[in-house]
């Protein structure tokens, strides 16, 4: 019997879950607050542990803590695309999405799923706090830091992204000038940081691992800049914050016997 007929039949022989689902109007407020950068309503969110609320929740899977896994995807997806509607860059809203999905991999209890959904909607919630906060920029502005997001550990250039757009170096860069107050090398070079200052506390790559995988001319050129834009070296800025912890998936590693978290 195919899918199509076992619908059928479930359907014709009311066998369906007869639980009325909850209105869509709360799930659509929790998503607007995570796009919408509202960092206390979502953490009040998962104070009350809403995620974990299965009245009027659909059952997508006879393990439970299956279905939990099924909604956080579905969480993530829509997380994902509102958040990109409201201008985080596509690259960064679908690599986030990858990451989290795959965390639940090593997720096998109640507590873990939910702790693993609390830092991925607060994650989404910080960083979209930030892109609100910020004035709107242009297409062609909003298209270049996309651009700069997909191909930041390559060197870039302005005829780079002039091309890329299809507009003038000189046109872009007087935008990108007047929309960000920054310079296109500088705002590159300011995302580059960002990223090595990453690399320097949770991961042990050197120095000249990070600098050629973020495309910088030389280390002593990688130590300039991060100096310049730090106020301290890079091993200054390692030995104050180096630390290798994967809290989400340290705290949800519990042991396979089957014995659930509980909340």
């Amino acid at each position: 019997m195919g899918y199509q007929d076992k619908w059928n039949l479930l359907e014709a022989e009311d066998e369906l879950d007869e639980m009325e689902h909850r209105q869509p109007t709360e799930e659509f407020l929790f998503y607007q607050a995570v796009s919408g950068g509202d960092v206390e309503a979502v953490k009040n969110n998962c104070r009350q542990e809403r995620f974990l609320d299965s009245d009027g929740v659909g059952i997508l899977s006879r393990n439970h803590i299956t279905n939990l896994k099924y909604h956080f995807v579905i969480t993530t997806a829509m997380v994902t695309r509102l958040c990109k509607q409201k201008g985080m860059e596509l690259e960064q809203a679908f690599r986030m999405s990858d990451f989290y999905i795959q965390q639940l991999d090593d997720v096998h209890t109640v507590q873990g799923v939910r702790n693993l959904h609390d830092a991925m909607v607060l994650d989404y919630t910080e960083k979209m706090h930030k892109i609100c906060q910020s004035d709107a920029n242009s297409k062609h502005i909003s298209l270049c830091k996309e651009y700069i997001y997909a191909h930041i550990k390559e060197r870039i250039t302005i005829e780079d992204l002039s091309e890329a757009l299809g507009v003038s170096a000189s046109y872009l860069s007087r935008l990108f000038k007047k929309e960000t107050g920054d310079s296109v090398s500088a705002y590159i070079r300011r995302q580059k940081i960002e990223i090595a200052k990453n690399l320097l506390q949770y991961s042990e790559y050197s120095m000249i691992d990070i600098a050629n995988r973020l495309s910088f001319s030389s280390q002593s050129h990688f130590i300039q800049q991060f100096r310049e834009y730090v106020g301290m070296t890079p091993k200054k800025y390692r030995d104050l914050n180096h630390t290798i912890q994967w809290d989400i998936v340290t705290e949800t590693k519990e042991d396979k016997s089957g014995n659930e978290g509980v909340p």
